[in-house]
């Protein structure tokens, strides 16, 4: 991976962390000092405590991509360190679908007219558990490409010593 490639991720990483920190930090200061009154029509404290969980997902998600760029620009991609991070990205995936459908389950009585937007909210969180399969089968890919690495050192290994 080039230096402008990883330069810009990192670039789009911070800007995205920076922004999901701030706006989990306008949540966190509503809910405390109580400044946004609900008016009975959504329950907005229930949302957004799920809202700062969520995000919270998401952040732990970007770090594990970042340290992840690392091991790429590194060259240890390769190695049984990066299942860690790639572990914890499909479980923050799963937390958010998880998240997505309680914010679904919140919306829902007020959906009664039109059922529809909740189809639409479910199917939206059967997608995002879609992508922790996607993210699961390039963990799969991984492996293979470890194990692949593990067995062409070996062989290497085996070479040097035959020559």
């Amino acid at each position: 991976m080039g230096k402008l490639t990883v330069r810009a991720l990192r670039a789009v990483l911070v800007v995205v962390l920076t922004g999901t920190v701030f706006v989990q930090a306008l949540m966190a200061w509503a809910l405390v000092s109580g400044s946004d009154p609900e008016d009975g029509s959504l329950p907005l404290t229930p949302l957004r405590v799920i809202t700062i969980l969520g995000i919270g997902a998401a952040q732990v998600a970007l770090v594990c991509v970042w340290r992840l760029v690392t091991m790429v620009r590194r060259g240890t991609v390769f190695s049984h360190a990066a299942f860690r991070y790639v572990d914890v990205i499909i479980g923050a995936i799963v937390a958010a679908a998880l998240v997505w459908f309680a914010v679904t389950a919140l919306n829902a009585p007020g959906q009664r007219d039109d059922p529809g937007v909740t189809l639409i909210m479910g199917g939206t969180g059967v997608a995002i558990l879609g992508v922790a399969l996607i993210v699961l089968v390039l963990r799969m890919l991984l492996a293979q490409a470890v194990a692949r690495d593990v067995e062409a050192t070996q062989l290497q290994t085996e070479l040097d010593e035959v020559i």
